[in-house]
């Protein structure tokens, strides 16, 4: 089964990016950045890990408060990266891990945390700013990436102490995936600072070395604290250190300390832990039971004719169709599709058998292969398909026959003005 080796903290302000896209490892202002980074790196080549778990926070890049949640997985197959305002770094996409991501996902939701899961979005400095001295990427990153992001801009934000039940559910969805893996944690963001109002530039170097052995020594004493006392402690950005908690949750009581750094060069006190896990591995028999609890709300689903739970493994082999799919309902993608589908088709890079279902409009054979129902409706929608002619087709069924099924015979779709009357004169 996997097994966490251990926990890497690391602050990830956007300056541990500038100094290395500058090239400034011999900088006297930037050096001591780059030599905490070597036991750490040093740790990694003796672990050799086989996936990173990543908490980190995005700084309103790739989520907005259009939806901002606390908890929100990374399940992708790749994660580019983003680009803040200047364009994106000049770094290679990482891959990420979706089956063990799945997994970790499936448990969480067993166990009552409500999980919202992303892919297809790319990651800001707070994943690629401490990635980049992590690890070498001059030949494609060595290790794929499993990123939890959390919501710890917009209040409120999860409390201390659910942060650790959190972590303490993750170590256990991990060690329960039925796979010989080793899997290291990587736990970002912090320590002091506040880069925001008149108490901007605010620091506590002295609470920042507390903070560090107190996780070290005595975490449960952190959980106790709310966040108004780590913005007085160390600054209201400094609610990031919450995440540093997810992954001292998922160790051994006991650790072993390796290394710890700190260094202040400006805004952000810049610190380096790692922590290693002294945890006994989990039994057989508790892992089966973990695994089965995480099953259990669709145990027996597959016995159900005609029923296809769009699930995070369907979402992540069908994100591309599902996309095509749903992005028209932006104007210019679905006029596009109108005008010219197979140009649309080629420039997406979709698979001959996906084009082939669109063209025919095959819904149950989209269905089937992964398209949720509800990209469909909005196919439906832009080629003037009412909805039943969708279920009358899932059925094997021809419209007229199938309305006679249902209390009226009404026709109907989701599209508004531009479709509207082709819904109305399809029957």
């Amino acid at each position: 089964m996997a097994r966490i080796v251990g926990m890497i903290a690391t602050s990830h302000t956007p300056t541990i990016g500038f100094a290395f896209d500058g090239s400034k490892q011999e900088d006297a202002v930037w050096k001591p950045i780059f030599q905490a980074y070597e036991p750490i790196r040093a740790w990694l080549d003796e672990k050799k890990p086989d996936v990173l778990f990543m908490t980190y926070n995005d700084h309103v890049t790739s989520f907005f408060f259009d939806h901002y949640s606390p908890f929100v997985l990374g399940i992708g197959e790749e994660y580019a990266v983003a680009d803040e305002g200047g364009g994106p770094r000049n770094l290679p996409p990482i891959k990420g891990h979706p089956a063990l991501a799945r997994h970790i996902g499936e448990h969480l939701m067993a166990n009552e945390f409500d999980m919202s899961f992303f892919q297809g979005k790319p990651l800001d400095h707070g994943c690629f700013s401490p990635l980049s001295v992590l690890l070498d990427a001059s030949k494609g990153w060595p290790l794929p990436i499993i990123p939890l992001q959390m919501g710890v801009l917009q209040f409120p934000v999860p409390s201390a102490k659910r942060c650790w039940a959190l972590g303490q559910a993750l170590r256990d969805a991990i060690e329960s995936y039925p796979e010989d893996l080793k899997v290291a944690i990587v736990t970002t963001g912090g320590l002091s600072h506040q880069v925001h109002g008149e108490r901007s530039g605010f620091n506590n170097p002295a609470w920042d070395e507390r903070f560090m052995e107190l996780l070290e020594k005595d975490p449960i004493a952190l959980t106790r604290m709310t966040h108004a006392d780590h913005a007085r402690l160390g600054g209201m950005e400094s609610s990031e250190i919450i995440m540093w908690l997810v992954g001292r949750a998922m160790l051994s009581a006991s650790v072993k300390s390796l290394h710890r750094s700190y260094y202040l060069p400006s805004m952000t006190a810049i610190a380096t832990m790692v922590l290693e896990n002294q945890a006994e591995p989990m039994s057989d028999r508790e892992a089966e039971k973990a695994r089965a609890r995480a099953g259990e709300q669709l145990a027996g689903i597959e016995d159900l004719p005609g029923t296809y739970p769009f699930d995070l493994k369907r979402s992540v082999e069908n994100y591309r169709l599902n996309k095509f799919l749903h992005d028209l309902v932006i104007p210019a993608h679905r006029q596009a599709f109108l005008a010219d589908p197979e140009s649309l088709f080629e420039q997406w890079g979709l698979p001959e058998n996906e084009r082939a279902m669109i063209r025919a409009r095959d819904w149950i054979g989209l269905n089937r292969h992964g398209a949720i129902f509800f990209v469909l409706e909005k196919l439906a929608a832009v080629v003037g398909t009412p909805n039943p002619a969708i279920y009358a087709n899932f059925n094997g069924m021809g419209l007229d026959d199938f309305l006679k099924t249902r209390n009226t015979q009404v026709t109907y779709g989701v599209g508004g003005a531009e479709t509207h009357d082709k819904v109305e004169a399809a029957r």
